[in-house]
C-alpha cells in the first residue's frame, strides 16, 4: 500500500528517487528538439497596481448587447468565445470570413462593416488566422480591419457609441499590429510600436500559467480586484511582448499593463517557468489609453465547471460578464 511522505521524493523498493531528478530526466529526454528550458528575462520594471477605475458603465445602454466574432481561416476559439458571451448575456453574431474569390471577399467586407454597425462589442478569438503567414500572426486579420469600410465602422464604435474590443491570443496579436492597443485607434504600422513575437522558447507553449491583475482601469476588469491572481491556460507560439523603455514607462504610467505573468503568490516573474514566452516585465495583457480594447494571451474563454479540476488557481476573471454589464 502506497502512502504520503513529506520528502519530495518517490521511494520504491529501497531506491530512493528525488522529484527533481525524475523531472529532469523525464522533460530532458526530448530537450534537443522539444526545449524546455530558456533564458530568464530580467524584470526591469516594478509595475505597481493600478486601483484607479476607469467608466463605470457605457453612456449607450443595451440590455443585450449584441456581440461580432469574425471567423477567419484558421481562427479555432469562435465556439468557447461565443459561450462565454452567450453565458454572460449577450447576444452573439458570429461571421465566417470568406476568402476564395475576390467577390467574397468583398462580400465579407460589406458584411463585417454591417456587423460592426450593429453591435456594442468585437471580439476577435484564438487561433492560427491565415497560417500565421507571411511574416507573423494576425496580420491577416489586421489587413481586413485596415479596410477603410471596416476600419470606419471600428472608429465609430470606439467613438460615437461608445463601444468596447476584445482580443484574445491570436486576436491580441491583431489589436497590436493595428494599434488598438496601446492606442485606442487604428494606426500605421510603426518600428517604435510594441510587439508580440515568438517565445524565447522558439516553440510553441501550451499550458496553464498564472496572471496578476495588475490594473483595473478597464471596464473588462470591473468584476475583480488589483493583485488578484487567476489561473489560465495559454496556447501561442508568438506570445513574448516587446517593447521600448520609452513606450514600457507610458504603459506603466497610464494603467495600461493590464495583466502580467506571476508565480503562485503573484510575484512578476521572467522566469520560463512562470512567464511561457518571456515578456517583457512579464506583460501578458494590455489596454487601450480609456481600457475600452483590451488584449491578452491567456485564453479566459476556456473555462467550464468540470476543466482543470486538478489544477489550483481560480480560473474565471469574469470578462464576458464586466463586459455585458458595462452596457446595462
Amino acid at each position: 500500500m502506497a502512502k504520503t511522505i513529506e520528502t519530495p521524493e518517490i521511494v520504491l523498493a529501497g531506491s530512493h528517487m528525488t522529484l527533481e531528478n525524475l523531472q529532469a530526466v523525464w522533460s530532458g529526454t526530448l530537450n534537443s528538439v522539444f526545449p524546455s528550458n530558456a533564458r530568464e528575462v530580467p524584470v526591469t520594471h516594478d509595475i505597481p497596481l493600478y486601483t484607479k477605475r476607469g467608466g463605470a458603465a457605457s453612456a449607450v445602454k443595451a440590455a443585450k448587447p449584441r456581440v461580432f466574432i469574425p471567423v477567419f481561416p484558421g481562427t479555432n476559439c469562435e465556439y468557447d468565445s461565443a459561450k462565454a458571451f452567450e453565458q454572460a448575456g449577450a447576444k452573439v453574431d458570429v461571421l465566417v470570413v470568406r476568402n476564395l474569390t475576390p467577390s467574397a471577399i468583398e462580400e465579407t467586407i460589406a458584411a463585417m462593416a454591417q456587423a460592426i454597425a450593429k453591435c456594442q462589442i468585437i471580439m476577435l478569438p484564438g487561433g492560427f488566422s491565415g497560417g500565421d503567414e507571411p511574416d507573423g500572426s494576425g496580420k491577416f486579420i489586421a489587413t481586413t480591419f485596415r479596410s477603410p469600410r471596416v476600419a470606419e465602422e471600428v472608429q465609430r464604435l470606439l467613438e460615437q457609441r461608445d463601444g468596447l474590443m476584445l482580443g484574445i491570443c491570436n486576436g491580441f496579436q491583431a489589436l497590436i499590429k493595428l494599434g488598438l492597443v496601446p492606442y485606442g485607434k487604428i494606426t500605421a504600422p510603426s518600428e517604435k510600436a510594441p510587439t508580440l513575437t515568438f517565445n524565447t522558447l522558439g516553440r510553441h507553449v501550451s499550458r496553464m500559467v498564472y496572471t496578476r491583475v495588475t490594473s483595473v482601469k478597464s471596464p473588462w476588469f470591473a468584476a475583480v480586484e488589483p493583485g488578484q491572481v487567476f489561473t489560465v491556460p495559454v496556447s501561442h507560439g508568438e506570445g513574448r511582448f516587446v517593447a521600448n523603455d520609452e513606450v514600457l514607462q507610458t504603459l506603466i504610467a497610464n494603467g495600461q499593463v493590464a495583466t502580467q505573468y506571476v508565480t503562485p503568490t503573484g510575484i512578476p516573474s521572467g522566469s520560463i517557468e512562470w512567464n511561457p514566452n518571456g515578456s517583457v516585465c512579464a506583460i501578458e495583457g494590455i489596454t487601450s489609453p480609456d481600457g475600452r480594447i483590451l488584449g491578452k494571451m491567456g485564453h479566459s474563454e476556456r473555462r467550464g465547471t468540470n476543466l482543470y479540476k486538478n489544477v489550483p488557481g481560480e480560473k474565471d476573471q469574469k470578462l464576458f460578464e464586466s463586459g455585458v454589464k458595462y452596457f446595462e
